[in-house]
């Protein structure tokens, strides 16, 4: 009788980062590797969001600069900045953050849509709203942010 009354809490594990004073997260499953902040080889004519490409142990990795994707005003790199390596559809990415605050478990029944009222572009990069006793977390839908979209299943 144990087994049922243990109910499973359905959860989500989680990287928290910093970007401009808040705290926003990624889906941990979608990342490969955290990395200090590196020399970027710039690409011209690109976005300008991209900062350029990175050698990562002999793979070239473009870094997008995640505060100019999201519309967030620019900061220069401090000792806690990192790059949060994502592979999304076989596509990896960098994404340069002002710092990783660490890793977490969010019950879903802590996470919210985000409210239909945030309607700007952002809004649409927001797939929920976590609630720690703390602080609120926003959850990033990666593949929006990246544009990527999700392969037809045949």
């Amino acid at each position: 009788m144990v087994a049922a009354a243990e109910v499973a809490v359905r959860e989500q594990q989680l990287v928290a980062f910093c970007l401009a004073n808040e705290i926003y997260s990624i889906d941990i499953a979608l990342i490969n590797e955290i990395i200090r902040l590196q020399e970027i080889t710039q690409i011209p004519r690109t976005s300008p969001d991209i900062e350029g490409v990175i050698n990562l142990r002999g793979k070239i990795v473009p870094i997008l600069d995640l505060r100019r994707r999201l519309g967030l005003p620019a900061a220069e790199p401090t000792a806690t900045t990192r790059i949060i390596v994502v592979e999304i559809a076989d596509c990896t990415v960098g994404l340069i953050v002002d710092s990783v605050t660490g890793v977490l478990r969010l019950p879903e029944s802590n996470i919210e849509p985000p409210s239909e009222l945030v309607s700007d572009l952002n809004a649409d990069y927001i797939r929920g709203v976590g609630k720690t006793e703390s602080a609120l977390i926003l959850l990033l839908d990666m593949p929006r942010v990246l544009h990527i979209q999700p392969k037809a299943s045949l």
